[in-house]
Order: structure tokens, then C-alpha cells, then sequence
């Protein structure tokens, strides 16, 4: 199939839907079939439409794909100026971009626009910079009200809580007591970026895990071994899409 392609963010990583203006079309149409999927729509349909259109029926999507044993596309590199739907605290979003004279994040309900200056050619680390910046700052302002909570509780605090990619890892506990969590966690549901924090303020008072350990982790976080195997199911797709937004194209 040929024509102009849309990101859609699944549970698995990305899926590619191919975009299609149909002249005698009434309403929008999702078909999926063993070369991909396609949207149709009528002409003069905005493109917000299209991507909601989209998030509402994402899991009929990829369920279709499944089924069909249509090969999963690796989420493609950002690129500038080209919208596209990403994670964000476990909700699916729109990322636009436009032009403005100072850089900055704009985040709207179901948006985040990248203002970037032209020439565009130069933008792409700009937009990286921007992205991992409002994503600290997403995952410090949850942090630092479920640190207030749990710190009392365990009687001890880590020395200092530091955001960065991370390979493989969700989050670790140096000699230092200096807790580091993985910058993907912004893109995952509020309640798995908890369940890390909890998990790396436990080493604090038990560093192996033990059965004491788990049993710290329990007591703070009844609902941990759910956000556990949320992980383990979505986590690959987590941060490949992590990588595609802060790697050069």
C-alpha cells in the first residue's frame, strides 16, 4: 500500500494505519487486512477526527492485526513537522508541532504541541530536549507527593531522585542512596510509575529481594504485583517508544 501513513501508539509498540481520502465515502472506516490496516474518510475530515477515530477503536485494532499475523512495525524516529500519537501516563496523544520564536511544550487535554523555530532542519534536538524536560517534570510532580507519603512510613528518604532512559532497567538504588528511575515511566499509567518508586525506596531499608523485602513492598502497595506484570506485558513497547523520541533520526 502506498499513500501518507499515521502512528498510531499501541499496547505492543507502534502501529502503522494507512490514511486515505475516499471521494463517495459518508463516514470514517477502519479495515484492517493481511497487508496492514487502512482509515478512509471523507473529504474535508480534520485530522484531529482521524487520530480520535483511531484511539477509540485502537484495541479492535490491534486485536484485527493479531489475528491476522500482520508483522508489528518498530515505532519510526520523530520527525519534524509530521504529527504523531504517543504514550503518556498510559493514555494515547497527539504530538504536533509548530513554529514559534522560543521553544516550548504546550500540553492540551488530548494534545502536546512542540513550539520549535525554523528552519526545522535544526529542530530535532531542540524538540529532544523539550520532550525529555516536560516528562521529568510530569513524573516529578507525582513523585513528589507519593515521597511525602511513603518516606514517613519507612522512616528513611533517598538522598537524591534523578530521571534518565534507561536500557533495561525501571529504576536502581546506588551506594549512595540516590534513587534514578527510568524517564519511560512518564509514558506508562501514574499507578506502574508508583509501583517503582515504592519497589527502589524498599531496597532503602532491605537492599536484596528477600521475602522481607516484598513484604515492604506489600505493605506500602497492596496493588504492586499488578503494575509488576503490567511491565513485564508492556514494558519492551514502553521504551521503544522512549527511544524513538529522544533518538536522532
Amino acid at each position: 500500500m502506498t499513500g501518507e501513513w499515521v502512528e498510531l501508539a499501541g499496547r505492543a509498540g507502534t502501529i502503522k494505519v494507512l490514511k486515505a481520502v475516499h471521494p463517495r465515502a459518508r463516514r470514517l472506516r477502519l479495515t484492517v487486512t493481511p497487508r496492514g490496516a487502512r482509515v478512509s474518510y471523507p473529504r474535508g475530515t480534520h485530522p484531529a477526527q482521524v487520530y480520535a477515530f483511531l484511539r477509540e477503536h485502537s484495541d479492535w485494532l490491534e486485536r484485527k492485526l493479531s489475528e491476522l499475523h500482520v508483522p508489528r512495525r518498530g515505532p519510526p524516529p520523530l520527525k519534524v513537522g509530521v504529527p504523531t500519537l504517543i504514550p503518556l501516563r498510559g493514555e494515547s496523544i497527539e504530538l504536533t508541532w509548530r513554529e514559534s520564536d522560543y521553544p516550548h511544550v504546550e500540553h492540551r487535554l488530548d494534545e502536546l504541541r512542540l513550539h520549535v523555530p525554523r528552519p526545522y532542519s535544526h529542530a530535532l534536538p531542540i524538540a529532544h530536549t523539550l520532550l525529555a524536560t516536560f516528562l521529568e517534570t510530569q513524573m516529578r510532580r507525582d513523585l513528589s507527593r507519593w515521597l511525602s507519603h511513603y518516606t514517613p512510613m519507612l522512616g528513611v528518604a533517598p538522598t537524591a531522585l534523578r530521571m534518565r532512559p534507561m536500557k533495561s532497567l525501571w529504576g536502581s538504588l546506588d551506594a549512595r542512596d540516590r534513587v534514578t528511575l527510568d524517564l519511560a515511566l512518564a509514558l506508562a499509567p501514574p499507578a506502574a510509575l508508583r509501583y517503582v518508586l515504592v519497589h527502589e525506596l524498599c531496597h532503602l531499608k532491605v537492599r536484596s529481594h528477600s521475602k522481607r523485602f516484598w513484604a515492604w513492598v506489600e505493605k506500602l502497595y497492596p496493588d504492586y504485583q499488578a503494575q509488576r506484570d503490567w511491565l513485564r506485558e508492556h514494558g519492551a513497547a514502553l521504551k521503544a517508544e522512549m527511544e524513538r523520541l529522544l533518538a536522532d533520526d
